[in-house]
């Protein structure tokens, strides 16, 4: 009998704490309808201006706050991409010159629906190649729900943040069903 009694209080004491959590927590923001704010660079803002209108808002968010709470100025170098533009990427270090860059063909990476950004750090209003994407910086994008591709297990992308929705094959699906919006970027 007191084996009984045991588990009965246990799932009572499981059920009213798992209902304090419920009730307590902390509610996230609806980080996909930030509103768009202008970032110390121009060259920055063309690059936002040509996100996913659910990455733009977040994207702008994240590159005034790393230069606010942090110090340092991000440019936002890739955006989307076309297929085309993502298999020369992708030839590249394998069929042309250069070190391979992406493992993503055209219609594999979250750059061509607009979901994607590359950025680096600037000295000078420029950007700068010495100086990685840490995870203090990371962790600010994170924070405002992006993905960081320098937490990759196998191909480490230390400039790399998205917006994540599902696999992309799932992306190519929507944009192959034409199930766009009016600018052309597939309904997530």
């Amino acid at each position: 009998m007191k084996n009984k009694e045991i588990y009965i209080g246990l799932g009572v004491g499981f059920a009213i704490t798992t209902l304090l959590i419920l009730i307590f927590r902390k509610k996230p923001m609806a980080l996909e309808n930030i509103e768009v704010e202008k970032t110390w660079d121009s060259k920055t803002d063309d690059k936002i201006k040509r996100l996913h209108p659910k990455l733009r808002g977040i994207a702008s968010k994240f590159i005034n706050e790393v230069e606010k709470k942090l110090g340092i100025r991000l440019r936002i170098t890739d955006g989307l991409r076309t297929f085309a533009e993502q298999d020369r990427l992708y030839a590249q270090g394998r069929t042309t010159a250069g070190k391979i860059v992406t493992k993503a063909k055209g219609g594999q990476s979250y750059h061509n629906y607009g979901l994607a950004f590359d950025c680096y750090l600037t000295e000078g209003g420029k950007v700068t190649f010495k100086k990685a994407i840490n995870s203090e910086i990371a962790k600010v994008g994170k924070d405002l729900g992006l993905e960081w591709g320098g937490d990759w297990k196998s191909f480490k992308d230390m400039p790399h943040f998205q917006l994540s929705k599902g696999k992309t094959s799932d992306l190519l699906a929507l944009y192959n069903g034409k199930q766009t919006d009016s600018e052309g970027y597939v309904l997530v």
